[in-house]
């Protein structure tokens, strides 16, 4: 692929993540394989994504600075330093880990973050009938969930808010105001252990980057008018075909 088409690929990968991301989620299964697919390798190409997306969910958590309360009975001073301390965990585990080793596990990572974005928030539902947990669940839960969102961190912002519906937390809004800060201050802790290791291709995510912000801005404006049970399931089908297609890199 030329220098051209890859500049292209990448900035309309960053565009339809950020649009997919002010709409229903799920834009690290659009930039992710953009990156791979003009030849970064799967690490740093999980870095660049991550830089890439991040700056729109700490605006997010700007627009949504009055809703912040606690959740469940957990205090977001709480939430936000256990997510963090993972966050962390999970950018170094992702360091450390060889990109023979990552390529092996992307396949199942994007499997787990597929069938969360299409089935989590009716399973959440479902386990809310026969499970009872409580708040040291609800803190290892949150510290598990921030070493995913540093290591990487497909849908996690999704798994974040099924995992917080099986405490009975049902304000959207408030779980939404969560979701963006301790999501974009985890990322912004993986970032700046991304940067001091050297992971990231500068120049694809920062094209990335400019696209998502466009997309981000679009995709809000336009989010009303869209039809959402119609959105999700098309993202649905376009996780399952990258999925597939990863492990058919990985395995066929």
């Amino acid at each position: 692929m030329d220098h051209l088409m890859s500049y292209v690929l990448v900035a309309s990968a960053g565009l339809v993540a950020g649009t997919m991301n002010a709409v229903a989620g799920g834009g690290s299964f659009v930039t992710f394989p953009a990156l791979v697919l003009v030849g970064v390798p799967s690490v740093g190409a999980n870095m660049s994504s991550t830089f890439a997306l991040f700056p729109a969910s700490l605006a997010s958590a700007y627009a949504y600075r009055k809703e912040f309360t606690d959740l469940g009975g957990v205090s977001i001073k709480i939430l936000l330093p256990i997510s963090l301390v993972g966050g962390f965990l999970g950018a170094l585990l992702l360091l450390l880990t060889p990109s023979s080793t990552f390529d092996a596990l992307v396949p199942w990572l994007l499997l787990v973050a597929s069938l969360v974005f299409a089935f989590g928030q009716r399973a959440s539902k479902a386990l809310q009938r026969f499970v009872h947990l409580g708040v040291r669940s609800m803190i290892v839960g949150q510290f598990m969930l921030g070493i995913y969102a540093g290591y990487f961190g497909g849908a996690v912002g999704l798994m974040m808010m099924a995992t917080w519906s099986l405490f009975n937390i049902t304000d959207l809004h408030a779980m939404n105001a969560a979701k963006s800060l301790i999501v974009g201050s985890t990322n912004t802790i993986a970032v700046g252990l991304f940067i001091y290791a050297g992971g990231i291709d500068w120049l694809f995510a920062l094209i990335m980057l400019c696209g998502a912000l466009v997309g981000g801005y679009l995709g809000a404006y336009y989010a009303r008018r869209l039809p959402q049970k119609e959105l999700r399931l098309a993202i649905n089908c376009l996780n399952l075909l990258i999925t597939t297609l990863f492990f058919w890199r990985a395995f066929g």
